[in-house]
């Protein structure tokens, strides 16, 4: 057996015993993301060999945290992708608005910036009354700052660049206050968003939803967990339902891809296909 062989027999062995012992599947990401990732944790806690982080891992409940956290993708910030955001305004949110409540699930919401982002479009279009945002992560840690809401002042100029974008109605300090190098959002934001655990990778339907955001977090997952994923948000949308997902990522070769029409591919937003009338229509 080469070296690499040896290399992959120790991650496949990490990873499945950080299944067992505390119920995290990392086994059906993309394996270069996840190596990347947990040589990053081996440099940090100085062993030599993956396999050396097995006992560490499994036994020290704070090294876990520390690897969970670092395996957390968490590439994100407030109205990522602004074309996104303005065709969301512009195109979803009017035919929302024809049903009298709607169920959001942001599923993969890391730190909460685009929940916001999200809530704050809802607002300026008064829908967010008649929303409610389900905002899960598997990642505990995360969804402690999502829930917090407070972000560092750093990328303020670029996180209003971006809302300007969308068709802003305001401006982004209006919905936030400025402390000591950080601004925190105003609780107004999160009076319809509930925070929860999930994992995509293990945990079933969430419930029927009318719109479904997983959005740059499919394309860190394998080809199966990615169809096992699919799945999960084509069961747990409602006929005629909208699928968002990242730029990178697309449904067209999953095992349901017949049964959603995508709406705006440059945006990769998606509906489901009614089961009464054999298409999506806005």
């Amino acid at each position: 057996m080469s070296p690499g062989d040896v290399e992959e027999l120790e991650i496949e062995l990490l990873l499945e015993g950080i299944f067992r012992r505390y119920g995290v599947d990392f086994r059906n990401y993309s394996r270069a993301s996840v190596k990347r990732r947990i040589g990053i944790c081996r440099e940090k806690l100085n062993v030599e060999r993956f396999s050396d982080l097995i006992p560490e891992l499994l036994n020290n409940k704070e090294a876990f945290n520390s690897f969970l956290l670092n395996m957390s993708v968490g590439v994100t910030e407030m109205f990522r992708d602004p074309e996104f955001f303005l065709t969301f305004r512009e195109k979803v949110i009017p035919v929302m608005k024809t049903y009298p409540f709607v169920k959001i699930w942001h599923a993969g919401c890391s730190t909460g910036e685009e929940v916001y982002s999200l809530a704050i479009i809802l607002q300026e279009e008064s829908f967010l009354d008649r929303s409610v945002i389900y905002a899960t992560d598997f990642n505990a840690l995360s969804l402690d700052i999502a829930q917090k809401g407070i972000y560092s002042m750093e990328d303020f100029k670029h996180f209003e660049a971006n809302y300007q974008a969308t068709g802003a109605k305001s401006r982004l300090g209006d919905y936030c206050k400025e402390k000591y190098g950080f601004f925190k959002l105003s609780d107004q934001l999160k009076k319809n968003i509930v925070f929860s655990t999930h994992n995509l990778a293990s945990d079933g339907v969430f419930g029927e939803m009318n719109v479904i955001i997983c959005r740059n977090v499919l394309i860190y997952f394998d080809k199966m967990l990615q169809n096992r994923v699919f799945h999960l948000f084509r069961d747990s949308l409602s006929p005629l339902g909208f699928l968002c997902l990242g730029t990178k990522e697309t449904v067209k070769f999953s095992d349901v891809a017949d049964e959603f029409d995508l709406l705006f591919k440059k945006e990769k937003i998606f509906r489901k296909i009614s089961n009464t009338n054999g298409q999506a229509i806005l």
